[in-house]
């Protein structure tokens, strides 16, 4: 793996070299005529298909003033991949995490995607997850047109983040020469097959017309997505933390080994459905202004259930006699690799989960040209909701106890192996029961995010004693941004009948669990079953749920003043801007305070501060279509929403300490005084073009960050604003609370550098022999490096207590497209590959929390074919897609790959369809 992963750098460095210097020679030695030939032939060929949206992204790179990449829509409604988040994952610089199989979050330039901002036709959006980041599979592929990656910023780019800025666009329908639409319907399946009630088959289905009115003042362009995509997941997770054991706490194990106390396997069953729908109006009534509305609806619906079998081997089956642990094999890292574990209890259960998201968004742009002068104004508001249901039902074996023995076998690199003694597949003789967790539990998330934006700008002409300058822009925006979150949750208690079967009309077909060495299990109707046995009454002031309650709200100012260059330096051609941009946030959270475990309050908490942000970049045009750019900034990116709640829970002890005599305070919450994460950063990046044909390109980039948020506890803090709320303790009535406790929180602690390499090359090869006509690659390889170590206390049950590497930062990522195009036949293999990293999940709590996650090689391919102008079928394609043809699992661990969290697979899938174009 080592060495394929250092031949592609090599390839790629070699492409850079070879094709700056190599073919230029070739040049060099044809004749000038046939340069001129060239050169003519380059600029009138029409290009379709694959080599048109690579055309276009190369076209976007070479003219941004800015260090770039980009995403172009091959045709109206067809990006490269089947999400938007499979295109952005294979940019340079870039890498994809999967969640529940797709591409839905992004890590830019190595850190986690809270340091970058998403924005729609520029206009920062909304997320329906708890903090900033989008979900990119919101955004369905066939409504974007395409996705431009902002590495370094200006001054005029509103909403920026640290580490990037990715904005996706839509496209403007009186920039088409004439109407035309597509439709598409493509049907698709998971390889895992159907499974409980639920099929391995899906569709998805899409529309867009684009039209203009005869005097092309008016456009319309509109475009519906459907999709209906199948959740099949096989899956064996075991319980965090790994600890060391001491002697005797897991009766047959020596102490000192590294164990874990459960483990499970579940098949989850499920589809989501999602409904989108864009719509650009343009109105361009003279060349002096034009008005532009852009309207966006997204509708998500995902339902699911992990039907799950699971088993406590951490010495506890509900007081039934202690575990017993025979023939226990342990590895060199003294870590317990399996054995047979007795005594043991195990349940079958369903974990159902429903989330329906919505996300709503409106823009209008109105642009006016008044002589030299050019005058926008744009006022935007986007909404996200979110509502969620999560429900289990647990179940046992009975009468108590019905124990069992496992044949255990702890894999690092596929399934772990269970082999319970029992049978569980029979439905009569399981019973939902007050189990050893209980007979269930449910939560009832919702967030809502809102943002509200106006901007006002100018671009002027330049003064005359600023000749190097084309012109001068100007700006302020505001924007207003709320995000809410509440989450009720509750146990899911049995009804008045006591114990009880599952009735077989909420039966599903079993679930084959036998990857997992257990065979079947049964699975049902979780809710309905919830409806019928169960009582379930979420609360929402439990002392528990304090943290996961909150309002956040910002008010952004932003002034900004840019320069644009253009200008010659010894006849080396200037393009770039300088400028400065100045930022005013008046941030502030409403939540709750509990005292003592209750005596809840209101608490408001909040700041305001302003960061002035210069910055400047210089691209560099030097013979034979070289380009040297540079940059420099000073950037910011706002913490993390949930970092920023005002919850505050405050605790004492029971008893008085020995020293003072008075009870210990503790204080844990949010901190809504926090300030952004600030960097300098510098970029300098060598790109050679051919054209819009090809191009080679070396970056490398620095950034310097001021701070970092993590959490951190001060032992010594000044808790007696909060102190004297605290109840007396019932056992010590007289003993007062200490004012000074400790108190954890997110603070802005010591950052640290962070740098990488990063090296592409696009080349189609008949540049380099005729006979290859059609043929090319797209390839990159970043190499990321820090010296930020930082902790994460509430993660420390999967990443450790100590020091830790970035969230996000894989030191490798590798992206590699080989594809052929001609005659209306496309075919391409896309891979791409990331080393270790440092990912966010959400776990059973609903919390953020880190785990270490085994690097991915992910590849996918695709096969179509366009019937041609003249043919009775001409405008029709036919297309097949296959995603992750290896079937790659998604791994995680703590803190050595022997002790494994998670080892889940999601299966290969396959898309037929047919799309037609008129």
């Amino acid at each position: 793996m080592h060495f394929k992963r250092n031949l592609l750098s090599a390839a790629l460095a070699s492409a850079i070299a070879l094709t700056a210097t190599g073919v230029q020679a070739q040049t060099a030695q044809a004749p000038a005529e046939q340069n001129q030939t060239d050169a003519t032939e380059l600029d009138t060929v029409v290009v379709t298909g694959i080599r048109r949206g690579i055309e276009s992204a190369i076209s976007v790179k070479r003219d941004s003033t800015s260090i770039v990449e980009a995403v172009s829509a091959e045709d109206i409604g067809k990006l490269p991949d089947v999400s938007i988040g499979e295109s952005i994952g294979r940019l340079p610089g870039l890498a994809a995490q999967r969640v529940a199989g797709r591409a839905q979050v992004i890590s830019v330039r190595g850190l986690s995607p809270d340091f970058s901002t998403t924005t729609l036709n520029g206009r920062e959006m909304v997320s329906t997850g708890d903090n900033r980041s989008v979900e990119f599979d919101q955004y369905p592929s066939e409504l974007v047109a395409g996705v431009t990656v902002y590495k370094t910023p200006d001054a005029g780019l509103v909403g920026q983040g640290l580490s990037g800025t990715i904005d996706m666009q839509t496209v403007r329908p009186l920039s088409f020469d004439a109407p035309v639409g597509t439709i598409g319907v493509r049907g698709q399946r998971n390889a895992l097959g159907a499974a409980a009630d639920s099929s391995a088959y899906g569709e998805r289905i899409n529309a867009s017309y684009i039209t203009q009115n005869e005097a092309r003042t008016l456009g319309l362009s509109i475009g519906y997505s459907h999709s209906t995509t199948p959740i099949q997941e096989n899956q064996v997770g075991l319980y965090e933390p790994w600890q060391a054991i001491g002697d005797n706490w897991r009766p047959g194990v020596p102490a000192g080994t590294f164990y874990s106390d459960g483990i499970k396997a579940l098949r989850r069953t499920g589809e989501t459905r999602r409904d989108g729908v864009m719509a650009t109006l343009q109105f361009r009534p003279s060349n002096a202004w034009t008005s532009t509305l852009d309207l966006f609806h997204s509708r998500a619906r995902q339902v699911d259930t992990a039907n799950q079998f699971e088993v406590h081997i951490g010495d506890y089956n509900g007081g039934y006699g202690r575990l017993q642990v025979t023939n226990p094999s342990i590895n060199g890292d003294n870590t317990f690799t399996g054995g047979t574990v007795g005594n043991v209890y195990p349940l079958v259960r369903g974990m159902y989960n429903k989330r329906e998201d919505e996300i709503n968004a409106f823009g209008w742009n109105n642009e006016f040209t008044a002589g030299q002068a050019r005058i926008i104004a744009d006022i935007g508001w986007s909404r996200a909701k979110r509502d969620e249901l999560n429900l289990e039902n647990n179940t046992q074996m009975l009468p108590a106890p019905q124990l069992d023995a496992l044949q255990l076998q702890i894999r690092n690199n596929g399934f772990s192996q269970i082999n319970p003694g029992r049978n569980y597949s029979d439905p009569n003789s399981l019973y939902l029961t007050g189990t050893i967790y209980g007979s269930g539990y449910g939560k009832v998330p919702n967030v809502v995010d809102e943002l509200r934006t106006g901007k006002l700008a100018a671009s002027l002409p330049a003064p005359s004693f600023l000749s190097w300058m084309s012109d001068i822009d100007i700006g302020l925006n505001y924007a207003d941004r709320e995000k809410n979150k509440r989450q009720p949750e509750g146990n899911i208690n049995l009804g008045p009948q006591g114990n009880t079967t599952i009735g077989s009309d909420l039966q599903y077909r079993p679930v084959d669990l036998s990857f997992a060495g257990i065979g079947y299990i049964p699975s049902w109707n979780v809710p309905a079953a919830v409806a019928r046995y169960m009582t379930f009454e979420p609360n929402a002031i439990a002392p528990y749920l304090i943290a996961k309650s909150w309002d956040v709200r910002e008010k952004t100012s932003t002034a900004y003043v840019r320069g644009n260059i253009d200008t010659e330096w010894g006849g080396v051609s200037v393009r770039g801007n300088a400028g400065v941009q100045v930022q005013r946030i008046d941030q502030s959270s409403d939540a709750v305070r509990l005292s003592g475990g209750s005596n809840t309050q209101p608490i408001r908490m909040g700041k305001t501060f302003t960061d002035v942000l210069p910055s400047l970049n210089l691209a560099f045009g030097f013979d034979h279509d070289q380009t040297l750019r540079v940059a420099l900034a000073k950037q910011v990116a706002r913490p993390r929403v949930d970092q920023l709640r005002a919850s505050l829970e405050v605790t004492a002890s029971d008893g008085p300490d020995q020293d003072n005599g008075l009870r210990n305070s503790f204080a844990s919450g949010g901190n809504p005084l926090l300030d952004p994460w600030r960097a300098y950063a510098f970029d300098v990046s060598y790109e050679k073009y051919f054209g819009t044909k090809a191009y080679v390109a070396a970056a490398y980039f620095y950034k310097d960050l001021q701070t970092y948020i993590y959490t951190q506890t001060d032992p010594f803090y000044d808790l007696s604003a909060y102190t004297p709320d605290i109840p007396p303790s019932t056992n010590n009535p007289g003993i007062g609370v200490d004012p000074t406790g400790s108190y954890s929180r997110p603070v802005n602690g010591e950052g640290g550098t962070l740098q990488g390499l990063e090296l592409t090359a696009s080349l189609p090869f008949d540049m380099f022999s005729d006979a290859l006509q059609g043929f090319g690659a797209v390839a990159s390889a970043t190499f990321n490096d820090s010296n930020i170590q930082i902790r994460d206390p509430e993660s420390a049950s999967s990443v450790g207590a100590g020091d830790i590497d970035l969230p996000g930062l894989s030191k490798r990522v590798y992206n590699l497209t080989v594809y052929f195009e001609k005659n209306g036949f496309e075919a391409r293999v896309n891979q791409r590959r990331r080393s270790d990293f440092i990912g966010e999940i959400g776990n059973f709590n609903g919390n953020r929390t880190l785990r270490y996650v085994v690097g991915e090689n992910i590849t996918d391919a695709q096969v179509s074919y366009t019937f041609p102008d003249g043919h009775a079928l001409s405008g029709l394609s036919v297309l097949f897609q296959a995603s992750n043809l290896t079937n790659e699992a998604y791994q995680t661990y703590a803190g050595t790959k022997d002790r494994p969290l998670e080892y889940v697979e999601w299966g290969r899938s396959y898309l037929l369809g047919v799309s037609y174009k008129f």
